[in-house]
């Protein structure tokens, strides 16, 4: 469930990211191709018995775990596919709401989620949100230290001259995310963060109005935005990388997705 938070800068800048998510869109194509076509294997040519395929939700999300891996968590290696495992259930099922009603646009994702009812998406959500599984490292691209102190400055404190509060004031001192409905950012790769501030900025990823995630990734530049990815790609993890118990936080901003919830946008 790619649900793209880079690319080698944002989705607005240089070419060799762009090569990059079409790379990665056309490995969830193949992928979701061979999880629904694997069970047609298992039948030799001329056999009359039909395909014995266990009827679990395990098997019935095969092509979700193509991609994000057994137990949702994520492939670093390719960089866009991130973890699903342990994150709030309420996002999960938002995301793929999103990707059916199209305010996140991700071809492959659109495709998957477009005959589920909302009932089996909470189904495949509240499934990865109860996976519990080592968090696995991805690569980050050597910055200037100067860069990644930027990236920490907008994480732990944000910036007052851009409006833009720090990363911690929603998801977290820890930045593991706070129940039910934000999600963690520790453990993501650079370049899933980056694109997914990027999609922000270009509008091909939104939330339910007033989307203070648009109004932020609008305010950062790209150099900004690629200084938050490789910091939080760098980031060690903590002890306790659960997310956070529902009200640990007050949003510095009026958020549609938490209800309204939030502060003046100061």
């Amino acid at each position: 469930m790619n649900v793209r938070i880079g690319e080698v800068q944002t989705v607005e800048v240089g070419s060799s990211h762009r090569r990059g998510a079409g790379g990665a869109v056309l490995t969830a194509v193949l992928a979701i191709l061979l999880a629904w076509l694997s069970p047609l294997r298992a039948a030799a040519p001329g056999d009359n018995a039909a395909p014995q395929v266990p009827d679990t939700l395990q098997q019935r999300i095969a092509a979700c775990t193509s991609c994000h891996g057994v137990h949702g968590e994520g492939s670093p290696g390719s960089g866009f596919f991130p973890r699903l495992a342990g994150k709030p259930a309420g996002y999960l099922a938002r995301q793929l709401m999103y990707f059916h009603d199209g305010l996140r646009k991700y071809a492959p994702m659109e495709y998957m989620v477009r005959s589920l009812s909302p009932a089996y998406m909470r189904e495949i959500a509240e499934y990865f949100a109860a996976q519990q599984v080592p968090y696995q490292r991805s690569q980050v691209p050597h910055l200037p230290t100067a860069t990644l102190q930027r990236g920490e400055q907008l994480v732990t404190q944000g910036d007052p001259a851009l409006k833009v509060p720090a990363c911690e004031r929603c998801h977290g001192k820890s930045l593991t995310g706070v129940e039910p409905d934000i999600p963690g950012l520790v453990g993501l790769p650079y370049d899933y963060i980056s694109s997914q501030l990027g999609s922000w900025r270009t509008g091909t990823r939104a939330a339910a109005a007033p989307d203070c995630m648009s109004e932020i990734a609008n305010r950062l530049t790209p150099t900004d935005i690629s200084a938050v990815a490789a910091w939080l790609a760098t980031r060690q993890l903590p002890a306790d990388t659960h997310a956070l118990p529902a009200g640990s936080v007050t949003p510095p901003l009026v958020c549609g997705v938490l209800a309204g919830k939030g502060g003046d946008g100061t």
